[in-house]
């Protein structure tokens, strides 16, 4: 749009918000008047400093990118991906919750040590110790 048809824009929303305001003024007094005055002059005042101009560019703008959003089919693509990306998130959520299985190295130590406790009171600490643990086991106490 040119400045010209901005302008009558400005002027023609400016008019009818004046109507409006007249007679919202006749039938609420000052205060109503007072209030939507004020709201009149703003499109007048957005043309004056080129602000009219900013905000239908704005909205020229969103509008082609929302025609853009919704009919190309790489973008669908794309929000596919972010939804299957959120849920894989999610999942790793309630999975860090449960236990993780033990490490090769972890499971062959706990191996060894059943193997040993099985046997009896041989459990590899050298003879002194093994005599200790046989007494505290006949006390119950191991």
């Amino acid at each position: 749009m040119d400045d010209v048809a901005w302008g009558a824009l400005a002027l023609t929303v400016t008019l009818l918000a004046g109507l409006y305001t007249w007679t919202r003024a006749r039938a609420q007094g000052a205060r109503s008047l007072s209030r939507w005055s004020g709201i009149t002059l703003l499109p007048l005042a957005a043309y004056l400093t080129h602000t009219l101009r900013l905000i239908g560019r704005i909205g020229s703008a969103i509008a082609h990118w929302a025609t853009g959003f919704v009919w190309s089919p790489v973008v669908w693509l794309g929000l596919i991906l972010a939804v299957v990306a959120f849920a894989l998130i999610g999942l790793s959520a309630r999975l860090s919750n449960k236990a993780a299985p033990a490490a090769p190295a972890a499971r062959g130590l706990k191996a060894r040590r059943s193997a040993r406790t099985a046997g009896g009171a041989d459990t590899g600490l050298g003879e002194d110790l093994d005599e200790v643990e046989a007494i505290l086991k006949r006390h119950g106490i191991g």
